[in-house]
């Protein structure tokens, strides 16, 4: 038996905006243990869906316990991998990752929906489920009490990264301030006065 993990939340920006958002989260300050990502595969299919597979390559420290029992090399980095589905007719995103490497000592697998609120249209829905696993005898309920932990600890982080990239986008598309048109008259006449006539420049034959 492996520990299950569930979770809705939701997101006060369109469904379009967060999907964009969910593409340039990294980097951010909330998720430094995320050190890579790279686009493996890309598809857009004959019914307009977007199909993603993208490799991230994050840090996996363990707890000191963890440390003293299994080799060094354990702890140093952790492939995951990401599959992801954009349907625009219905408003959804679907992704799906899990580890490639340590899935002998743990196995993490989590699906998130991203879908638009049908009754908030400027307001986007994200459901997370997770399921984490262990085959160590004699250790794996330690260790995925351990997994759980860390899971918690990184959506969070995950989704203030969201957020963080929400927000650099919204403030990207904010129009500029308006212009002052009650600034000094005299000023103002200044500019439009004519500019005296400037020399003619003597063509440049290394042109």
């Amino acid at each position: 038996m492996g520990r299950y993990f569930h979770s809705e939340v939701h997101i006060h920006s369109p469904w379009a905006q967060v999907v964009a958002a969910f593409w340039q989260r990294y980097p951010n300050p909330y998720s430094t243990h995320v050190l890579t990502e790279d686009v493996l595969y890309r598809e857009l299919t004959p019914n307009n869906h977007l199909l993603s597979r993208r490799l991230l390559t994050k840090t996996n420290r363990l707890p000191g316990w963890a440390e003293r029992v299994f080799p060094a090399h354990v702890a140093r980095a952790v492939y995951v991998l990401e599959d992801s589905i954009v349907d625009p007719q219905t408003n959804t995103l679907i992704t799906k990752t899990w580890n490639l490497n340590h899935n002998k000592l743990m196995v993490v697998v989590e699906r998130c929906l991203f879908e638009e609120d049908r009754g908030r249209p400027s307001w986007t829905r994200l459901k997370r489920e997770a399921w984490i696993s262990s085959a160590v005898y004699g250790l794996g309920r330690p260790i995925q009490e351990f997994g759980l932990a860390r899971f918690k600890s990184n959506q969070a982080k995950a989704m203030r990264g969201l957020e963080l990239a929400l927000t650099r986008m919204q403030t990207a598309e904010a129009p500029p301030p308006p212009t002052n048109h009650h600034g000094n008259q005299e000023e103002s006449l200044e500019k439009q006065k004519p500019l005296p006539p400037k020399a003619t420049p003597k063509p440049n034959p290394f042109i």
